[in-house]
């Protein structure tokens, strides 16, 4: 591509407007090409050129800001992490602030100290479990909040949305991370039935605590409520299965409940 003079390019400037394009200039009369190095050069004589035009209607302290900024290169944003992040952790707010919606900060980088995890996988105590009326044998919500509260402290974890609530016909459902010390250690998912529309709210607190007895299982909280082998030997140590009638309908139902605890009541009759 051939170049153009220096006093050439200043002749085209002064004679016709200009348009200018990445690569080459085009006049109003006719294409002219030029280098690289001779289109810096316009540029610059355009800036200047406008510069003078404006100074009537401009301070020549706001004509000199002006060709500053025009001139000067943008910086590019510090600390760009691979999330598209400008604040180092990976969830591009800016803030200081991680968008657990989407970030997956500190997932498996490291195990927790010793007494954190003998805290979490300690054996669970025979007394604090119990039992639904179908042989469903679990923990209460709150004991799990007891252990984390134990391990980390009271603030040191929290459940954080990763979805909306998904509100269906009979039940609602809604995905959370449980971040523990500024880590996220696991998903799951919670979901709770109901029946009358009153009831949605109550429901989706109880989804929340649905999920966090999922995302505890990962922790090795009360695992033992998982194995079939402690389920058999809970019941026959602690339960007992009986015939119970329904009152209404005369129906007798095989229940559930722990020896210790009184027999059914009404709409039941042992």
């Amino acid at each position: 591509m051939a170049s153009l003079s220096l006093s050439r390019l200043s002749g085209v400037l002064r004679r016709a407007p200009l348009r200018l394009t990445r690569n080459y200039i085009v006049a109003t009369a006719k294409p002219v090409w030029a280098s690289r190095q001779h289109i810096k050069c316009a540029a610059r004589m355009v800036q200047q050129a406008h510069a003078r035009t404006n100074a009537t209607n401009a301070s020549p302290t706001s004509v000199s800001e002006d060709l500053k900024v025009s001139s000067s290169e943008t910086p590019p944003p510090a600390n760009i992490t691979a999330e598209g992040s400008t604040n180092g952790n990976g969830n591009g707010l800016g803030d200081g602030a991680t968008d657990w919606s989407k970030s997956y900060l500190g997932l498996a980088t490291q195990p927790f100290p010793k007494e954190v995890s003998d805290i979490l996988m300690a054996p669970v105590d025979p007394m604090d479990i119990e039992m639904k009326p179908d042989g469903l044998i679990y923990l209460p919500e709150i004991k799990y909040r007891r252990v984390l509260n134990k391990a980390f402290g009271p603030g040191g974890w929290g459940l954080a949305p990763r979805s909306e609530t998904n509100v269906g016909p009979r039940i609602v459902s809604r995905e959370y991370a449980l971040v523990c010390q500024g880590r996220l250690v696991a998903i799951a998912r919670g979901e709770q039935e109901y029946f009358d529309p009153v009831g949605v709210a109550t429901a989706v607190e109880a989804c929340k605590s649905n999920a966090l007895m999922r995302c505890c299982k990962d922790l090795g909280v009360a695992s033992e409520l998982w194995d079939p082998r402690f389920i058999r030997e809970f019941k026959e140590k602690y339960c007992v299965e009986i015939f119970a009638e329904h009152i209404p309908t005369k129906k007798k139902k095989k229940l559930w409940r722990r020896k210790d605890q009184p027999k059914f009541g009404y709409p039941y009759q042992e």
